[in-house]
């Protein structure tokens, strides 16, 4: 009886998965751009795909998990020499995202509604600096690409340097708890 359900099993999970498709997403031509508001301001910058893949069963998105590489991160609205170093230095270091320690970040796919042609809202884990919380966004799909924004809160995530919800009397150093992603992958 043990065998037999073993067997069911395995025929449900091989044809579940026999008209699913993985599309690898080619990290060099994808790009994930950054923002982050402080309240004198906003930096902006790009973080580098590492690997990543989205599932399609025919046209409908049914998965999807990414490497985000973390060292990569930089900023794009300082110049070198005029508080580029200290700010990417800064960024990288233990008061926001640890990338010695931390290299990559990871999403995986939870949930995934369709919301139009096209179009759905996906829930998935993402981890930052070992932690990780779930964060729901829509992912615009066509046959060679996808894109979505994603709202981030980097407190969940035990990044607290400069959060008003966790420290006093900051004033004008204050830095916003959310940060925005774009997204654009090519397949």
């Amino acid at each position: 009886m043990r065998n037999l359900k073993t067997i069911v099993i395995a025929l449900l999970v091989a044809f579940g998965t026999v008209n699913a498709q993985t599309k690898k997403v080619d990290a060099a031509k994808s790009s994930i751009n950054w923002l982050a508001k402080k309240v004198t301001g906003q930096h902006e910058g790009t973080v580098n795909l590492k690997e990543g893949n989205l599932i399609f069963k025919g046209k409908k998105v049914v998965g999807g998990n990414f490497t985000v590489d973390m060292t990569s991160m930089t900023t794009t609205d300082l110049k070198a020499g005029q508080g580029k170093e200290k700010l990417d230095g800064h960024l990288k270091s233990e008061d926001f995202f640890g990338t010695e320690k931390f290299p990559t970040s990871t999403l995986v796919f939870k949930t995934i509604a369709a919301k139009s042609a096209g179009v759905y809202t996906v829930t998935a884990d993402l981890t930052i600096k070992g932690i990780t919380d779930s964060v729901t966004f829509d992912l615009a799909t066509t046959a060679n690409s996808a894109s979505a924004n994603v709202k981030i809160n980097r407190t969940k995530f035990g990044i607290k340097y400069g959060s008003g919800s966790f420290f006093d009397n900051l004033g004008d150093k204050a830095i916003a708890d959310e940060f925005d992603l774009t997204v654009a992958l090519k397949f």
